[in-house]
């Protein structure tokens, strides 16, 4: 993954724990999911129509500026007779930047509005020289469900894989919404919950932390309650993998992440909720514009 993708990826996935249905909370520790409230489509923590536009920032050095930003729509459409959620995200670099380093990722998902069960998956990056292509179709009548994984990129060129597939592994947007309907009261603070993932050809295995309810202030956007977590990252080309990623979510039933704090390799990047529409549930938890 290049450097924008793995913060886009921050942004979708490390804000909120990877969950599943039906696990039980003593489960988590040995490598299960946790569970979430009802995934009926009618009690779910959005609906079609959401938007969500996130700021990057980055500081290092002289450099201490927003230098990209990333937007999460979510629509429905019908396929094969079942009603599909369809989540297109879109991240790019600012024009002042682009004369750096020009960045374009599109993430496009697929899942069922019911269950919330993977679909399809398609990405599109483009990170300076640096390119690269996944499409997932998701296998699940298979004798053993799996991943059948299409990927390019410029360092390594063209794959096609078959990848382990159980249901708790998602591709980023997938989850990202998935665990948005996460059980609080089910999560015990401090604890260590495991996190799946597939992008490129890899599944990914990190996990995160409940801290507990804080109130914050969000540059452009107010004071918000809200939830706070900590992930531990992957150890890479980006990230150190010393450090703990630091989380904020409404402490509403929207659960939309309003801030973040990685530290990478070179410097700090960070992101905040800079625009919103169309939420299912009030934003309760701006207190104060």
């Amino acid at each position: 993954m290049g450097v924008f993708c793995r913060i886009i990826s921050v942004l979708l996935i490390f804000s909120l724990p990877v969950v599943c249905r039906g696990q039980k909370p003593e489960d988590t520790t040995s490598g299960g999911c946790i569970p979430v409230l009802s995934l009926s489509e009618d009690n779910l923590a959005y609906k079609a129509g959401e938007y969500l536009k996130f700021t990057v920032h980055y500081s290092w050095g002289a450099i201490n500026s927003d230098v990209g930003w990333a937007t999460v729509n979510l629509d429905t459409l019908r396929l094969d007779g079942r009603k599909i959620f369809h989540c297109s995200v879109f991240g790019r670099t600012v024009r002042w930047y682009d004369l750096l380093f020009k960045v374009r990722e599109d993430f496009q998902s697929w899942f069922t509005a019911e269950g919330i069960r993977p679909v399809k998956f398609t990405r599109n990056t483009n990170e300076g020289r640096y390119t690269a292509t996944n499409t997932y179709h998701y296998m699940w009548n298979a004798a053993e469900p799996y991943i059948a994984a299409d990927v390019y990129s410029s360092s390594s060129g063209q794959r096609n894989v078959n990848m382990p597939l159980n249901a708790c592994t998602y591709d980023l947007p997938a989850l990202f919404f998935l665990a948005r309907n996460m059980d609080f009261d089910s999560v015990v603070p401090g604890r260590r919950y495991p996190m799946t993932f597939a992008i490129d050809d890899d599944i990914y295995n990190v996990y995160f932390i409940l801290h507990g309810r804080e109130t914050r202030k969000i540059k452009g956007l107010g004071t918000v309650r809200t939830i706070k977590f900590a992930a531990k990252l992957l150890a890479g080309e980006v990230f150190t993998g010393e450090e703990d990623m630091m989380i904020w979510v409404t402490d509403d039933d929207n659960r939309i992440p309003v801030w973040f704090e990685a530290p990478i390799l070179v410097g700090t990047a960070s992101g905040r909720l800079a625009e919103y529409s169309g939420l299912k549930h009030p934003f309760s938890s701006l207190t104060n514009k």
